[in-house]
C-alpha cells in the first residue's frame, strides 16, 4: 500500500491546468505542423500559419492559447493499492482546477447552475471521471474543453442493422454540422457501444490520446483511417474557409453494447485539443 496525501493531487492539477492552456502538447504541436505541410489550399495554409504564430506567442509569452480556456475535464486512475490521506479526492481535485484558474489568469467560464448562470469565479468545479485500477499509482488526464467545439458533439442511438455504414455516416454528419463553428482543424473523438452516457464518455476520453496513434483493434484503426480521409474530403478546412486539413486525428473506442442498439458518441475538438497527462 502507498499513500499519497491528496495535497500532490492539488499540486498537479494546478500545474495542468496552465500548462495545458499555455502549451500545446507535443503530439498536437507536431499534427499541426504536418498540416500545414500538408495542406494544399493557400487560404489553408495562411490560416494554419496563423494559427502556428498564435501558439508560439502563447508559449513564449505565457499567456492562454485560446481566450476560452474551457471548462476543466478530469479523468483518474486511481491504483487500488493507493491509501489517499488529507482530505477527498474530489476537492482536492477542485481546488487544483481553482488555484490553476486563478494564478494562471485563466478566463472562469464555469456557471454554479445552468439555468441561474452565476458565475463560481474560479472555474470549478470540474467534471471529474474516475476508475480504479491495479497498481500503486495515480494517472491525472486534464483536459480543458472549451464549448464552441463542444457545441457541436452528438449522440446518436442507431439500430442494430445501420452497422458501421451508420457509424460512418453519424460521424460525418457530426462533423458536417459542426463545420467553421468547432475551430477546425479538429480532433474527433468516437465512442462506439456501451449506452447513451457511455458512448459520449469513450468519445470525451479518445480525445486525450496521443494523435497520430490508432486504435489495436484492426477494424476499428482502418475506421480511423477511413473517417479521416472522409472528414478531410469535406473540403471545410482551417477556421472553415477551405481547404484539405479538416482534421487532424479520429480516434475511437469502443465496448460491449445491448442486442437492441448501437450508440454512438462524437466529441469534437478544436485544433489545441488541450490535454496534459501525469502519473504520480
Amino acid at each position: 500500500m502507498r499513500t499519497i496525501n491528496v495535497n500532490e493531487i492539488t499540486k498537479n492539477v494546478k500545474e495542468m491546468c496552465i500548462e495545458a492552456n499555455y502549451y500545446l502538447s507535443p503530439d498536437m504541436n507536431k499534427a499541426m505542423k504536418c498540416a500545414a505541410l500538408e495542406e494544399e489550399s493557400p487560404l489553408g495554409k495562411q490560416i494554419l500559419d496563423q494559427l502556428g504564430q498564435n501558439l508560439k506567442i502563447a508559449a513564449e509569452d505565457m499567456i492562454p492559447i485560446c481566450q476560452d480556456t474551457g471548462m476543466a475535464v478530469i479523468f483518474l486512475e486511481v491504483g487500488q493499492e493507493v491509501h489517499l490521506e488529507g482530505g477527498l479526492l474530489e476537492d482536492a481535485v477542485n481546488e487544483g482546477v481553482r488555484e490553476g484558474y486563478v494564478e494562471g489568469y485563466l478566463r472562469k467560464s464555469v456557471v454554479n447552475d445552468p439555468i441561474i448562470r452565476e458565475n463560481t469565479k474560479d472555474n470549478a468545479p470540474a467534471v471529474i471521471h474516475m476508475k480504479l485500477v491495479a497498481g500503486d499509482k495515480v494517472k491525472i488526464k486534464v483536459a480543458p474543453k472549451g464549448f464552441g467545439s463542444e457545441n457541436m458533439s452528438r449522440v446518436f442511438m442507431l439500430k442494430p442493422a445501420q452497422g458501421i455504414d451508420g457509424v460512418k455516416e453519424a460521424v460525418l454528419t457530426a462533423v458536417l454540422d459542426a463545420g467553421p463553428n468547432a475551430c477546425p482543424p479538429m480532433v474527433v473523438g468516437v465512442g462506439i457501444g456501451g449506452t447513451f452516457e457511455k458512448c459520449a464518455l469513450m468519445a470525451k476520453e479518445a480525445l486525450t490520446r496521443e494523435v497520430g496513434t490508432h486504435s489495436q483493434i484492426p477494424y476499428v484503426k482502418e475506421l480511423e483511417e477511413e473517417l479521416l480521409s472522409k472528414i478531410n474530403g469535406l473540403g471545410i478546412g482551417p477556421g472553415g474557409l477551405g481547404g484539405t486539413m479538416t482534421a487532424l486525428a479520429v480516434s475511437i473506442n469502443t465496448y460491449p453494447t445491448h442486442i437492441a442498439g448501437l450508440p454512438v458518441g462524437v466529441n469534437i475538438c478544436c485544433h489545441v485539443n488541450r490535454h496534459v497527462i501525469r502519473e504520480i
